[in-house]
């Protein structure tokens, strides 16, 4: 394997919801420049949730992004190793045949293509979800018209922009592929997933993994991006993969858990876990090996809902005196619930009653708390390893008293890494080269800080996490294999 080539510069890019953010890191690690510029979506009809963007603005979004992160390097001087791209997991479109969009963006909340997931489900029992982009697929091919015989492809967003800095339609990578109806354990597309969503195999990129060589910068799109002519441009991963990278979380039984508006749970296995319920999905590991994970519609959005004007510092304060609250709830802010169970029906509830604001707010933060706690049980009911160590990442994390309060639910120590943005695990990934991406983490990644659970806190808690439990599965959304009935 090769050393890492004398100053080299490593570029991790992420595609996001609302901005494209652009990351130049050293070999150790070190954050040089960091870029961003804003992304819009177009939301229409609440009854359809339908959620576009238009892909052309990712292209402008980069190039702001990306001269603003290069224009800012210390001593100046334009020079990277390689780039790695990362972009939401379930976002597709349609491009033409050198990888240019042609059609908006469907993003992975958008839930217009109920007809066409409704007859993928009748036609092969896989448990497809809403969020998956093979309906998204379907529903482009349906609607999008041509008007002649030039040919229609189908692309995520980490693969249009590939395609604009190396100048041709790319391959995409298995992260990216796994939702849009590519097999991982057999490695190639699913022929019957495909035959039940009417989708060509020919309009489908090649698969290859994470890391892999796509082609190079061109001169043209050195100029727009600042990012240098020559400059390799590698495969990346979906956002959720790229964060559980820059959190280190790929030594096996390692987890990183997400905690923005939803729920993310990411960790690291040497089998393959199977989920009877469908709750649970495996990516391929970069370095072989597994990626398990799911993700649950709970999450900060529910504090967000109800406290967004709020002193949150003030409450948190409050909130320490509420430890349990007198209420336990399963703070779901809509219908439906896909990890740690799968019910399209389930909605939140609360049990019992608060005394004012601040009960309720502490009531909503033990809520999700002990929802990623069911997660790491159900993790484990499964047979997922979940002995190594706990990393959190996430817009919630900024919260030190909701991080406290997670450790002491779960009863273990919770890592707070360094730079925990998808950019960063993007770049470390483009350092890999031929290399282990794991031991490219461990050089790479730091820590900010390690919460340890306070004395007594797992057992004071642990009653309003068993009233919970039990609730859920008075109502059939939780059966009791779930729970392993011991500190996970």
């Amino acid at each position: 394997m090769e050393p890492s080539p004398a100053g080299a510069r490593w570029v991790g890019v992420d595609i996001g919801t609302q901005s494209v953010r652009v990351m130049v890191v050293d070999d150790g690690g070190r954050v040089l420049a960091l870029g961003s510029a804003p992304l819009e979506s177009r939301r229409r009809s609440v009854r359809m949730r339908q959620h576009e963007q238009d892909p052309h603005q990712w292209w402008e979004a980069l190039g702001a992004a990306s001269r603003q992160a290069f224009a800012a390097l210390p001593g100046g001087g334009a020079r990277a190793s390689a780039v790695a791209i990362c972009s939401t997991s379930g976002t597709v479109l349609l491009t033409d045949d050198r990888g240019a969009p042609l059609t908006p963006a469907l993003m992975y909340d958008d839930a217009r293509a109920v007809d066409e997931l409704d007859r993928i489900n009748r036609r092969v029992a896989r448990g497809i979800q809403l969020s998956w982009a093979l309906p998204k697929i379907d529903w482009l091919f349906r609607h999008h018209t041509r008007t002649g015989p030039a040919p229609r492809y189908v692309a995520h967003s980490a693969d249009v922009i590939a395609a604009g800095l190396v100048g041709h339609r790319v391959r995409t990578d298995t992260s990216h592929a796994l939702k849009s109806g590519y097999d991982v354990v057999a490695g190639r597309w699913d022929a019957a997933l495909l035959e039940a969503a009417a989708v060509d195999p020919a309009t489908l990129p090649e698969v290859v993994r994470p890391g892999a060589e796509l082609g190079t910068v061109t001169a043209e799109a050195a100029a727009h991006t600042g990012i240098p002519a020559g400059t390799a441009v590698v495969a990346g991963m979906t956002d959720g993969c790229a964060a559980q990278i820059a959190a280190g979380a790929l030594a096996a039984g390692s987890w990183n858990s997400v905690l923005g508006t939803t729920l993310v749970l990411k960790g690291v296995s040497t089998t393959l876990i199977e989920d009877p319920d469908g709750a649970v999905y495996s990516h391929l590991h970069p370095d072989g090996g597994w990626l398990p994970g799911g993700a649950s519609n709970v999450g900060a959005g529910a504090v967000a809902a109800e406290f967004s004007t709020d002193d949150l510092d003030a409450l948190s304060a409050e909130a320490a005196g509420f430890e349990p609250a007198g209420a336990v709830m399963y703070p779901l802010t809509a219908r439906g619930e896909r990890f740690p169970f799968v019910r399209p029906d389930a909605v939140g509830f609360q049990l019992g009653e608060v005394s004012g604001p601040a009960e309720r707010y502490a009531a909503l933060l033990q809520g999700v708390a002990f929802v990623e706690r069911l997660c790491i049980e159900h993790l484990a009911a499964i047979g997922a390893d979940v002995g190594g160590e706990i990393s959190v990442t996430g817009g919630a994390t900024r919260n030190d008293y909701w991080n406290q309060l997670r450790a002491d639910v779960l009863g273990r120590p919770l890592v707070l890494p360094a730079t925990p943005e998808p950019a960063f695990g993007m770049a470390v990934l483009a350092s890999a080269r031929g290399r282990r991406v794991t031991d490219r983490a461990a050089r790479m990644v730091g820590r900010r800080a390690v919460v340890e659970p306070r004395p007594g806190a797992h057992e004071r808690l642990s009653a309003g996490y068993e009233r919970l439990t039990a609730e859920l599965v008075r109502r059939g959304y939780l059966g009791t294999a779930s729970l392993t009935g011991s500190r996970p």
